[in-house]
């Protein structure tokens, strides 16, 4: 087989070849990566559902996308996961909420019961400070002391020392607010109300009724 010649058009030739090839493979492995990151995030979307609705035999039954306009104009939007069980009784509502912490977002999934009661929450995404914020993933539970669960946020969540009854964080008052905002906000959603700190009631729900059992 005859040697190329090291000229600058077979140099440029051999780089190209070699650059698609690994373009191809980048961009294999890139989907390979993609599917396995949806899949891991669909599975904890639905471990967090079963655990905020305290309930593992439930069902999807419609997802909405609840838009709403908050005092500063800003748009914000929650999806709100309606549960059912096998049979199709209506359980409650399973609710994305963003509001903005101490350190970056806070999103939490928040699980109501059909009267709009707290059943359970998780935290689903935070840049809180670790052993201080992010304390919120425990503070609010059952039994916590900031203890959240069975209450009806028809009026807004607020710590104590805003004149509320929620004990806040120990040195993390910000992110509490926040967490309690994120919380009363996830509940104006599910009822259709507009949410704690928004000035116009305008909300616009896109519907996909497609069930899914958990």
């Amino acid at each position: 087989m005859k040697k190329l010649e090291s000229t600058l058009t077979n140099m440029v030739l051999v780089l190209t070849v070699v650059a698609v090839v690994m373009g191809a493979i980048l961009a294999f492995v890139n989907h390979l990566t993609e599917v396995a990151i949806a899949q891991q995030k669909e599975k904890a979307l639905a471990d967090g559902i079963k655990t905020v609705m305290a309930c593992s035999n439930l069902v999807v039954a419609k997802t909405d996308e609840v838009k709403q306009t908050d005092s500063n104009g800003k748009e914000q939007t929650f999806t709100v996961y309606q549960v059912s069980d096998t049979e199709g009784q209506d359980l409650g509502a399973a609710v994305e909420s963003t509001t903005m912490g101490f350190g970056g977002n806070l999103k939490v999934l928040v699980g109501f019961n059909p009267q709009g009661a707290v059943l359970g929450y998780t935290l689903l995404e935070h840049a809180e400070t670790p052993g201080l914020g992010a304390k919120a993933d425990k503070w609010f539970q059952k039994g916590e002391k900031g203890d959240i669960i069975g209450l009806l946020p028809s009026q807004p969540l607020t710590v104590s020392k805003d004149g509320g009854q929620i004990d806040a964080i120990t040195a993390s008052t910000i992110t509490s607010r926040a967490f309690l905002l994120a919380v009363s906000n996830a509940y104006n959603a599910y009822k259709g109300v507009p949410s704690a700190d928004a000035a116009s009631g305008a909300t616009k729900q896109e519907n996909n009724h497609k069930k899914t059992k958990l």
